[in-house]
């Protein structure tokens, strides 16, 4: 039995897994649906956020622009950037929880240990850090991208400085005056050691690969135009609408005409040449990739930062820990006081997947076996009535996971009806349909430019298979969610 805001529940028909975008669209959707007596959503910290609650280092923000990163049917006026950052990000959703009456159904500080399928009952039998509860229907709004990656490099536990990953920033360890070394250069890095330039005595930056960059096209919002956007909410929408189709004329280039990626290309490799001088540096930065294999990287700062004289660029991974730094893989050792890991998350192996246990006993982990799959991304064969919100194959390249989400929350919403009009209230994707769809993701995306651009990213499981990335435009997949065939599914 849980306290909730409503008193002590023990039985709930709809029990939502995390608050972060992906648990709100659930929550909207269900709200709206007039289900709100019906679910109860948990989340393990003590505020709604996700990611934009955890990541708050300095420089943290968005690199989709804003007007298209919210909720269709809550748009906000009052955007200051054109690329929100962390704080504004983090105030918008939390002002969407309130609006929609989420606090009413919401359990703050309660983790998941523990959740198992109980076929006697057709329930969820969910173990949590302030009690069981059991569930008709799982949902797990986790994320992909909420358990920081750490590499164990041999000796790190031995550093006698301060040590912490990007995603769990310490404001509490001062870097004025102190030597920061940084191992990482992906999407967080770019953003934070701008920020930390100047303040520390020296920053020194561990590359193991170089990313294509490209500036952020950032402006301010101004008052004047929020208020526009306020008095008349159309005109937002079209902006949003204008910022839809242009990111979807990306899919263009990254799977069907790769060969417009050469403009884009020389584009950055332009923009590396006019910010840094030194040809040793240049080449250093310089991928040996097609732009887009990885993720873009859009900064206006982290190239001139690295040309500062208290910054060094080492273009080599961190091989081991000493008492004192970090060693390179050429043997260099480089002193340091903090050292900060921008590295990323763990996207196919997401913890909720070691704690919940489907029909057979196994964890969804051990099912997966370190290759995810799901039938759209959302419903996995063995596991009834739990659906996952950013499942597999359903990360972006180009625009904005909100609108996978909103999509995979309505799709959610109406496989639980499908269940609802069952005797025993149960659905299940049938395992051939499952590995069909993982076969037509593989087939689909073994020529863009994800899997065919020469690089190794975090698109890719331990087994070599991207599954991670949707292939196409994001309409598309829209359409197929709306589109469910019955026979699909073992719904009984």
């Amino acid at each position: 039995m849980i306290e909730t805001p409503r008193g002590r529940v023990d039985r709930i028909d709809i029990l939502v897994v995390g608050a972060g975008f992906g648990g709100i669209a659930m929550a909207d959707r269900l709200i709206r649906e007039k289900r709100g007596k019906d679910f109860l959503a948990l989340e393990a910290a003590d505020e709604v956020g996700g990611t934009w609650r955890d990541n708050t280092y300095p420089g943290c923000a968005c690199d989709v622009p804003t007007a298209l990163y919210s909720l269709s049917r809550h748009a906000h006026p009052g955007w200051e950037h054109a690329f929100g950052r962390q704080p504004e990000i983090f105030s918008y959703l939390r002002g969407v929880a309130d609006r929609i009456g989420l606090r009413e159904r919401l359990v703050t500080s309660c983790e998941v240990t523990g959740a198992s399928w109980d076929a006697e009952k057709s329930v969820w039998t969910v173990e949590t850090s302030k009690g069981q509860i059991e569930a008709r229907h799982l949902i797990a709004a986790t994320g992909a991208l909420s358990a920081p990656s750490i590499p164990e490099l041999p000796g790190l536990d031995t550093f006698r400085g301060d040590i912490f990953h990007s995603a769990r920033w310490r404001d509490d360890i001062p870097l004025e005056g102190r030597r920061v070394a940084v191992v990482g250069t992906g999407a967080s890095a770019v953003q934070f050691v701008p920020e930390i330039a100047g303040v520390a005595e020296h920053v020194t930056v561990f590359q193991r690969t170089p990313g294509w960059v490209l500036p952020r096209l950032d402006r301010s919002i101004g008052e004047s135009r929020q208020k526009v956007y306020a008095r008349w909410p159309i005109l937002q929408k079209l902006v949003r609408g204008r910022n839809y189709l242009g990111r979807e004329l990306y899919v263009i280039v990254f799977t069907r005409a790769q060969f417009l990626l050469r403009f884009f290309e020389w584009f950055a490799r332009f923009y590396l040449f006019v910010t840094v001088r030194d040809r040793a540096t240049r080449a250093a930065l310089t991928p040996d990739f097609s732009i887009g294999c990885k993720r873009i990287l859009l900064t206006s700062k982290w190239l001139p930062t690295l040309t500062r004289k208290d910054v060094t660029l080492v273009a080599d991974a961190a091989s081991s820990v000493t008492p004192t730094g970090l060693v390179a893989g050429n043997g260099t050792e480089i002193a340091a006081d903090v050292i900060i890991f921008g590295t990323g998350f763990q996207p196919s192996e997401p913890p909720i997947s070691r704690v919940i246990r489907g029909a057979d006993g196994s964890t969804l982990a051990e099912h997966w076996d370190g290759s995810p799959r799901a039938h759209n991304g959302v419903t996995v064969a063995h596991f009834p009535n739990l659906y996952l919100m950013y499942g597999p194959n359903t990360n972006l390249g180009h625009s904005s996971i909100v609108y996978m989400l909103e999509s995979q929350a309505e799709h959610v919403s109406r496989l639980i009806g499908l269940a609802e009009r069952a005797r025993e209230n149960t659905i299940e994707v049938r395992p051939e349909v499952q590995s069909a769809y993982a076969d037509r993701m593989d087939r689909e995306l073994a020529e863009t430019v994800w899997n065919e651009g020469g690089c190794s990213s975090w698109y890719f499981d331990s087994s070599g298979r991207n599954s991670l990335q949707w292939p196409t435009f994001t309409f598309r997949y829209r359409k197929q969610l709306r589109d469910i065939d019955q026979s699909d599914y073992v719904v009984s």
